[in-house]
């Protein structure tokens, strides 16, 4: 089911975490934070809305790391109820695409549900201070890539963050398909 996250609460300070990544080894937000930044994303493997921009993540991705943002991706999904979000999945989309940032699972979901994450992908900007600055869109694309030459507004979000420390007053949600929360 496809789901839009609220809109940016600027200056909400980002809830400290600590998980396992496909490289093996444990990360913790202070240890991806960047000098200018950081980009926290939730992101799954099997959502059409990931998929359809995947390489466009990896794209910005580099490129803000080059700009002093750091960048990891956290799989929060049930994998239970959908084994291609589990770790050993995680770990084989993680090499095969060559990702270029830690890709942390959260088995317990607590990480995703104290940051309130809506969706695949939903995108968590912060500042230098780890304040919510941008809580967007990567770009116009939806379950379908958008045009090739489509305004990135992540990427122009970003540099405005390591730039400024400031995000865009406004900002176009993400959307993709809802966090698979586990049953109780």
């Amino acid at each position: 089911m496809a789901a839009t996250p609220p809109v940016c609460d600027f200056g909400w300070k980002a809830p400290a975490f600590s998980l396992p990544a496909t490289d093996g080894k444990t990360y913790a937000l202070s240890n991806v934070a960047g000098p200018k930044g950081t980009l926290v994303m939730f992101i799954c493997n099997h959502c059409p809305y990931v998929l359809a921009v995947l390489d466009r993540i990896l794209r910005d991705a580099r490129d803000l790391q080059g700009l002093g943002i750091g960048v990891a991706a956290i799989c929060a999904n049930d994998a239970v109820a959908y084994p291609d979000d589990s770790f050993p999945e995680m770990r084989r989309m993680a090499e095969a695409k060559g990702f270029p940032f830690p890709y942390l699972h959260d088995e317990s979901q607590a990480v995703a549900r104290a940051w309130g994450a809506a969706c695949t992908p939903d995108f968590f900007g912060l500042n230098a201070a780890g304040e919510l600055q941008y809580r967007g869109r990567l770009d116009a694309s939806g379950r379908m890539p958008g045009p090739a030459d489509a305004r990135r507004d992540l990427y122009e979000a970003m540099k405005a963050i390591a730039e400024t420390g400031r995000g865009p007053a406004e900002q176009v949600p993400s959307m993709g398909c809802s966090i698979k929360w586990k049953v109780a």
